[in-house]
């Protein structure tokens, strides 16, 4: 008997499966894309630049979120979670800096652009957080 749909992007299993890797990435990809769209100073040259920048991003994230997290976790702590804003910023610049370093048209102007990209990406992957609907397993 099934009683309602479970809402999660990590598809309720491994966090390292291909389908939740892959969805992942598609969402990061659609939130820069609009990010590059909306935000002034966040400039995408062309739709190569964009996955090897959605890519560039990815690895950021993954390498460097969990140690940006703990050495602020009091200033997390203190400012409600909004601190993560300004790290979730600070490496969609530092991707866009390695993207620059690399030769890709992937670029930002300056923290603020930066941190409303960051603002951008933070809310589709929210909303897409909401709106991916998966079954769910019962045992």
């Amino acid at each position: 008997m099934n009683r309602g749909v479970m809402v999660r992007l990590d598809q309720g299993g491994d966090p390292w499966a291909a389908r939740t890797l892959a969805l992942r990435f598609l969402v990061n990809l659609a939130g820069l894309w609009l990010a590059d769209v909306l935000v002034p100073g966040i400039h995408i040259a062309d739709w190569q630049s964009l996955l090897a920048g959605t890519a560039i991003f990815a690895i950021v994230n993954l390498l460097l979120r969990p140690l940006a997290t703990f050495v602020s976790c009091c200033l997390i702590v203190g400012t409600f979670g909004l601190f993560v804003l300004v790290i979730n910023g600070l490496l969609l610049e530092l991707a866009a800096w390695a993207s620059t370093q690399l030769g890709l048209g992937f670029s930002i102007d300056g923290f603020w652009s930066a941190f409303f990209g960051a603002l951008v990406i933070s809310i589709v992957s929210m909303l897409a957080t909401v709106f991916v609907r998966t079954e769910t397993r019962r045992y």
